[in-house]
């Protein structure tokens, strides 16, 4: 069964699932009902509804100045995570690109939001943790960067969107191991996940 965070437009707000239908697609004649927007933000951006048991996320805030901006992706004194800094990689994303779905048993992976416009979405499919089955999905950019960590046991999968090239870093917390890869994968469409990324304008 998947659950979901409260349905809404804007998923870089709000976790978004499928599995439910909002309101407005329920009903005989429905569809042309006005609707009164719902909460989807605290008033300090954070996003309402239920989150991954262990997903975290940090914005991250440009230092701005004549020259340009600088932005920290990541220091041990934010006690972000409680692993070293081990493993790090770039990964460039084409337009309209989407890499889904995988999941690590052994890492959690650290990642920083660096370029481009993408949609991340999450499923948790640890049988011990207290949001298996839910779904989340956020939408960030290189005008919404942020640091996440993606615990083991949760699939997750990117979507590249609009028409440029996208990028983020990953830290995982055990370096790639070329013999025994910590990679296990589902096709896109599958039985287990009922998510479908949208399209976009892109590539």
């Amino acid at each position: 069964m998947v659950h979901i965070g409260n349905p809404g437009e804007d998923d870089s707000l709000c976790p978004r699932g499928i599995g439910q239908a909002p309101d407005h697609t329920l009903g005989s004649g429905s569809r042309s009902a006005p609707m009164k927007d719902r909460q989807k933000v605290t008033p300090e951006g954070d996003p309402i509804g239920p989150r991954i048991h262990g997903l975290e996320i940090r914005r991250a805030l440009p230092r701005m100045d004549d020259r340009g901006e600088l932005i920290e992706m990541y220091r041990p004194s934010w006690l972000f995570h409680p692993d070293p800094l081990v493993y790090v990689y770039e990964v460039v994303l084409r337009p309209g690109s989407i890499r889904a779905w995988v999941v690590h048993h052994k890492q959690d992976d650290r990642v920083f939001v660096s370029r481009g416009a993408q949609r991340w979405a999450f499923y948790d499919d640890r049988a011990a943790s207290p949001t298996r089955g839910l779904l989340n999905v956020f939408t960030w950019s290189d005008r919404n960067r942020v640091l996440f960590t993606t615990p083991a046991g949760v699939y997750h999968g990117v979507q590249c969107l609009g028409p440029n090239e996208g990028s983020f870093v990953n830290m995982p917390t055990r370096p790639y191991d070329h013999a025994d890869p910590d990679k296990v994968r589902l096709p896109l469409k599958n039985d287990l996940i009922r998510y479908e990324f949208p399209a976009t304008t892109g590539g």
